[in-house]
């Protein structure tokens, strides 16, 4: 890949892991636009790395809390975030176990872009429904068990490309009565724990299989990523809160039509 390859899918990945609408479905589009070849998954894992640090720079004071309520003995808040902290790891064992079990019928047969462009538009006529439809009251700290098994499982099904990991466990929050910054706080969250063992485990694979890899490459394209991550995360907590999911997912329909139109022969 040239140097303008890199950049350009590098912030695409940054602009669109954290929005509900799917990044594998523009890292499929964007190089069928440009005339790109695939960038392969090995590129796609290290941009998503990139992402992982931006999210956890943005949720630093949060993620510190939680860690530091695993060794406190005092009650106020450390009870509290501890739960919270417990939550995500529940919600992160079915996306694990379905990754595991099903990692290659995921990265072969299902990185299709007929299957990405459905996905995109069913789940985005769901994120439709749910900011129209759901009532939202709860914060984070309202979750229970039930309603966290419920949106691990969501997580899991995202594993399938076009779907949008943020979208559908946005998606499922709202339906179980979440509002709307608190969706997408806990989706959020939930990136970190997924995206750091799916990448590493797919990376160890890679690398186990003695596949050469431009380490330059993945370097800017991770770092890009980062930084464009971590300022579309502050820019969509502003647009949900002012006006919710519904242009997410009037886009993710349009993208799906566009990429219907393009890879149907």
């Amino acid at each position: 890949m040239n140097t303008l390859q890199i950049i350009v899918l590098g912030i695409i990945q940054g602009l669109t892991e954290f929005l509900p609408i799917s990044s594998s479905g523009h890292l499929v589009l964007i190089p069928k636009i440009f005339g790109y070849t695939d960038q392969g998954i090995i590129f796609d894992i290290a941009v998503h790395l990139g992402s992982l640090f931006a999210v956890v720079l943005y949720f630093r004071s949060d993620l510190r809390e939680m860690v530091s309520s695993i060794f406190s003995f005092q009650k106020n808040n450390s009870e509290r975030d501890l739960k919270l902290f417990l939550y995500l790891v529940i919600a992160t064992i079915p996306a694990v176990l379905a990754g595991y079990f099903l990692s290659d019928l995921i990265d072969g047969q299902l990185r299709n872009p007929l299957i990405i462009a459905s996905t995109l538009t069913f789940f985005g006529a769901l994120m439709w429904i749910a900011d129209k439809k759901s009532v939202r009251k709860d914060t984070i700290h309202n979750l229970d068990f039930p309603k966290v098994i419920i949106i691990g499982i969501a997580q899991s099904i995202a594993l399938i490309p076009g779907t949008s990991r943020s979208g559908i466990t946005m998606t499922a929050a709202l339906f179980l009565g979440l509002k709307k910054e608190d969706a997408a706080k806990f989706s959020f969250l939930l990136s970190i724990p997924v995206i750091l063992l799916a990448s590493s485990y797919k990376f160890f694979q890679i690398l186990s299989k003695g596949i050469s890899v431009i380490w330059s490459e993945l370097f800017i394209g991770a770092v890009v990523a980062f930084i464009v991550a971590y300022f579309s995360i502050g820019i969509f907590m502003r647009i949900i809160r002012n006006y919710g999911l519904v242009p997410f997912a009037i886009y993710r329909i349009i993208l799906g039509v566009v990429i219907f139109y393009l890879f149907l022969d």
